[in-house]
């Protein structure tokens, strides 16, 4: 089982979401372009602040790979921008990775209608973020990514205690140092953007780097788990003209085959990237591609060099 660093317990807390921004007092009396550009330049910090995170969000990525070999599902749980975030990550997951809609999971205070109008309140109950975890049955194999900007939101804490107390792994993100969800996670993140640009509107900055994390972990993982193949999304699935066509160049790429013999590889592989690469670097039916991909545990590389 992988060794979970704590956060500690003893740190100064900063509110830097809720800080007003030196660079930016006079946003105002700005002409358009110099907006842009003030904006532009702090948007310019957040990949170096979330570089500062990297070694909690290795740690993050191999807690929820090592869960979802088990079977355990990744479930973000946050509110406001925070929470649509987890949402617009878990839907895409699906089909980029070829994951069952109910491995990922975004979950987001006051329910499907909070992604597109804000309800009022729904934050404020930590007893909602531990009622919406049970709603999908949460087991200890599952890992909970609670999202907070600011590192207060109530629904997120109650989730990640009710996470923690069924021996659930748990993960916070947050944009505050010393933040008080960071004591109610087994890795915690925190990422220091600075203050916003316009004053407390965590959808700017925070959002940016929250999006950045979210796409680190669930990427990562997917690769940890044999999603990919040197850098190519192998278990796309191919559900429009775009990603039919998609999928085409992928296992061109991979194999360096013609156009035709992509697409006859693919008409007998169920249009599965993966089997159709095995079947064509091997030389091998789809059948046996499959047999290989599932003794390989879905590693196409695995899979090629296995005698």
């Amino acid at each position: 089982m992988l060794q979970i660093r704590s956060p500690p317990k003893e740190r100064a807390v900063t509110n830097t979401t809720e800080s007003r921004n030196p660079r930016t007092l006079n946003l105002d009396e700005l002409g358009t372009e110099e907006f842009l550009t003030v904006m532009n330049d702090e948007d310019r910090r957040v990949p170096a602040a979330v570089a500062e995170a990297l070694p909690e969000i290795a740690l993050a990525v191999d807690l929820i790979a090592e869960r979802m070999r088990s079977g355990g599902r990744l479930i973000y749980l946050g509110a406001g921008t925070s929470g649509r975030l987890g949402v617009l990550d878990a839907a895409e997951c699906p089909p980029t990775f070829g994951t069952d809609p109910g491995e990922v999971i975004g979950l987001l205070a006051g329910g499907e209608g909070a992604m597109f109008r804000a309800v009022e309140g729904a934050e404020d109950s930590a007893s909602l973020g531990a009622d919406d975890l049970r709603g999908i049955n949460l087991t200890l194999d599952d890992v909970v990514v609670g999202i907070a900007a600011s590192g207060g939101t109530p629904y997120v804490i109650g989730g990640l205690d009710h996470a923690r107390g069924i021996g659930a792994g748990t993960v916070s993100l947050t944009c505050n140092r010393g933040a008080p969800v960071s004591d109610h996670a087994d890795v915690a993140i925190e990422v220091d953007n600075g203050p916003e640009v316009l004053t407390g509107s965590t959808r700017l900055k925070a959002g940016t780097s929250q999006k950045l994390v979210l796409n680190m972990l669930s990427t990562a993982t997917m690769v940890r788990l044999g999603k990919v193949y040197g850098n190519l999304m192998v278990d796309v699935k191919a559900t429009n003209i775009k990603l039919r066509d998609r999928v085409i160049r992928i296992v061109r790429a991979a194999t360096d085959c013609s156009a035709d013999e992509a697409k006859a590889a693919l008409d007998q592989a169920d249009n599965h990237a993966k089997t159709a690469i095995v079947m064509i670097l091997c030389g091998v039916d789809a059948p046996t591609a499959r047999e290989r991909l599932a003794t390989a545990d879905g590693f196409v590389r695995s899979a090629i060099t296995r005698q």
